[in-house]
């Protein structure tokens, strides 16, 4: 065994035995036979595309592992295809070509022998001549050979141009063997079209080809990615001026370089603009222009068109006399109800779009629940709908009819890439009502609107005090703004704001707290020294843990160790929420899922993908929508059963059980704790709310609010005092910038 301390930085020999391979980074622990050595030594590193039997020079450092011993750690490696008899057949028998194992690559060997994989490249119409290779499986080995050697002079190409291992295996999957082509035809459209890559990093691989820091597509491919960060900070739209300045800085060159690449975009339809320079191109560069990515751009026209069609088209509903329905609504209900929560039920039987925004405990349950029974009384065609699974169920719950998510609504066909219910194929409904309304961002609603008969009548519900939707846009916000504008004019969405609350809810702390935090009220609840000394049965708790490392002791210690005791009707993973205003730190969703693992489901088997392991038993979350599977970004579900030995997992959601390969893994995160963003549109039995001085960035009053409303029975608030007194103080949550509201002002 080769002393770390003694050995050379450099490895020539055969990969004889791969022991673990990731299929996403490629990272690899095999058993390798120096040239000269009987004794194989352990290898570790990203070896992209090897088999056993290559002829491998590594180079690296050796370690000393402190359970399996010395480790020679990869940086780097070039390969050789086997030579020997022993190494061709390694190599052809480590299933590298489907239908090939090691018996069948025994013959062709024995056959061709060290000619074998000249014959394969160069006549593989010879393989036939071996026993039980017919034509199929000869074209087989040839295609599997010939992708083997692409993907590897692909992988040579980019390393080549700084392209780190697990960057090329992404490239590679996406682009196959046209990647090398594309990227030297275009280096940006890695950034494009690969989810995860951001502009620095086909910019870094531009450069390396030799692109020069003014060369148009480098300046068009900024101007781009600039307003697609725009857009994932929630915006729909940026004035001129202000894109050029971030395009300025992102590029680092002069901004007058600039305008003729943005003019450019302009005229070749890439970016389209609004406002002054819509009508007269001379105001392109005006502040009161502002540009849209074609995609936002449709879809907010698309949103526009289909409201004022839903405005202008006369109901389909049959007469209600609508004072006599609230009067027979209240009798059903056996309580008189606010002169508000009248007021909501008229509007959305006498508007064609009508608005109700209102926060917890303001009676919207109420209304919904009277206005669905009304509408059945009168067999009115009513769908019910929510952005996510979760508010959708509880939507059903509340009113007692059928509600279903926008997207099971819409029906989603994976085929065709798009939804079946459409303009063309419209809803079959005279009523729809969306609940959790502020989740809608400008593209789901688009395709939700247009499918709306234009004889209908739409209700949003939700509350415009929370968090934007996620996604770009401001709908509920700009449909609200656009209404109180207009003073009650026709032609625009009915609001109706709710803002008183009703007894039986003005004994909750958690109600009071988030109107009171509304309001700019900063005193948290008084705060507990430790988790121990709160008293269960109030519903809203502060827990003063200032530092970090304690604020993560105390969250697991509430989770694993008080709420069992003092809630055991409730199950301590999938009914406790930990809701983080962050990722990173002590107190964020990273460090927070490890350390809830651990505490929680500790000792189970599991599979390793990247930095996580997945546990049996694990709460874990959706990271996007998979339409094949019938599942959404945001859906919560826990790890059924684990497969180690083929890498796979099964999840259940809700009552259905789902299988994930190892690729469809990456789909998923750990959901002890989840972003106060993702939680938007659920409500959990009990939250856990870390708030720490280093989550300044987000601490935001909406952001605060938000977390806290997502608690249904007990809310327990882990940190610093200050950091409340901060989020509810600062009410200037980030403004996001639109042109819905311009394009409905356009008739």
């Amino acid at each position: 065994m080769p002393d770390p301390n003694d050995s050379p930085d450099t490895l020539t020999g055969t990969l004889e035995r791969i022991v673990f391979a990731n299929e996403e980074n490629h990272y690899t622990i095999g058993e390798f036979r120096p040239n000269g050595q009987r004794q194989c030594v352990t290898i570790a590193g990203n070896l992209p595309g090897v088999q056993c039997g290559e002829t491998l020079e590594l180079r690296g450092e050796w370690q000393r592992h402190p359970v399996h011993g010395p480790q020679f750690k990869i940086k780097g490696f070039t390969s050789k295809l086997p030579s020997t008899v022993h190494g061709i057949r390694k190599y052809l028998g480590s299933g590298m070509i489907p239908n090939i194992g090691p018996k069948f690559a025994e013959k062709i060997v024995e056959h061709f022998g060290v000619e074998t994989l000249k014959v394969i490249s160069e006549e593989s119409g010879r393989l036939r001549e071996v026993p039980g290779v017919g034509k199929q499986r000869a074209k087989d080995i040839k295609l599997a050979w010939e992708s083997q050697q692409a993907q590897r002079e692909i992988m040579l190409f980019l390393h080549t141009y700084g392209v780190s291992t697990a960057l090329c295996t992404r490239i590679y999957r996406k682009f196959g063997n046209e990647a090398r082509t594309i990227l030297e035809r275009d280096p940006y459209r890695v950034a494009r079209d690969i989810q995860g890559i951001g502009f620095k990093t086909a910019d870094q691989i531009a450069r390396n080809l030799g692109l020069q820091n003014d060369n148009p597509r480098r300046l068009e491919a900024g101007l781009i990615f600039a307003l697609e960060e725009a857009e994932s900070e929630g915006h729909t739209a940026f004035a001129t001026p202000d894109l050029i300045e971030h395009a300025t800085r992102l590029l680092d060159v002069d901004p007058h370089l600039l305008n003729t690449p943005l003019k450019s975009l302009v005229e070749q339809g890439a970016l389209i603009p609004s406002g002054a320079a819509a009508t007269d191109p001379a105001e392109l560069y005006s502040p009161q222009t502002i540009l849209q990515l074609p995609a936002s751009h449709r879809a907010e026209v698309v949103v526009a068109h289909a409201l004022r069609d839903l405005l202008d088209t006369p109901s389909c509903l049959p007469p209600i006399l609508i004072d006599k329905a609230v009067e027979w609504a209240q009798e059903r209900a056996g309580f008189e109800f606010a002169p508000e929560q009248a007021a909501a039920i008229s509007a959305a039987l006498a508007h064609k779009v009508s608005i109700l925004t209102g926060g917890p405990g303001t009676g919207k349950t109420t209304i919904l629940k009277a206005l669905t029974e009304i509408l059945r009384a009168k067999k009115v065609r009513l769908l019910m709908a929510a952005p996510t699974g979760r508010a959708a169920q509880r939507m059903g719950e509340t009113t007692g009819a059928q509600a279903q998510t926008i997207h099971r609504l819409l029906q989603f066909d994976p085929a065709a890439g798009g939804f079946s219910i459409n303009a063309d194929n419209p809803l079959p409904c005279d009523f729809v009502v969306v609940d959790e309304a502020s989740m809608l961002d400008s593209k789901l609603a688009a395709c939700l609107f247009r499918a709306i008969p234009s004889r209908a009548h739409l209700l949003l519900v939700g509350d415009a005090d929370q968090l934007p939707s996620v996604g770009a846009g401001n709908v509920l916000g700009d449909l609200i703004g656009l209404a109180e504008k207009s003073g009650g004019l026709p032609h625009v969405p009915s609001v109706t704001r709710l803002s008183q609350i009703f007894r039986q809810q003005a004994r909750s702390r958690i109600v009071l707290t988030a109107h009171a935090i509304l309001h700019g009220e900063a005193s948290p609840p008084g705060p507990a020294e430790d988790p121990a000394h709160v008293d269960p049965s109030e519903d809203l708790h502060f827990i003063a843990a200032p530092e970090p490392e304690r604020c993560a002791e105390a969250v697991v210690s509430l989770c694993r160790d008080c709420i069992p005791r003092w809630y055991p009707h409730l199950d301590p993973v999938m009914d406790v929420q930990v809701l983080p205003p962050m990722h990173k730190g002590a107190g964020g969703t990273l460090n927070l899922n490890a350390v809830l693992q651990s505490a929680l489901n500790p000792g189970q088997p599991g599979v390793t993908l990247g930095p996580v392991r997945f546990h049996r038993g694990d709460k874990v979350i959706q990271q996007r929508n998979n339409y094949d599977k019938n599942l959404f970004n945001g859906d919560l579900g826990r790890i059924s059963h684990i497969n180690a030995e083929a890498g796979t997992i099964a999840v259940r959601f809700d009552n259905e059980i789902h299988d994930f390969t190892r690729t469809e893994m990456t789909d998923l995160s750990l959901a002890y704790a989840i972003s106060i963003h993702k939680s938007q549109g659920s409500e959990f039995p009990i939250v856990i709310i870390p708030l720490l001085k280093q989550h300044f960035v987000m601490l935001q009053r909406n952001l605060l609010y938000t977390a806290i409303t997502r608690g249904r029975k007990k809310v327990f608030l882990v940190g610093d005092p200050a950091a409340y007194s901060m989020a509810v103080r600062n009410r200037e949550s980030a403004r996001r910038l639109t042109a819905l509201r311009d394009k409905m002002e356009q008739r």
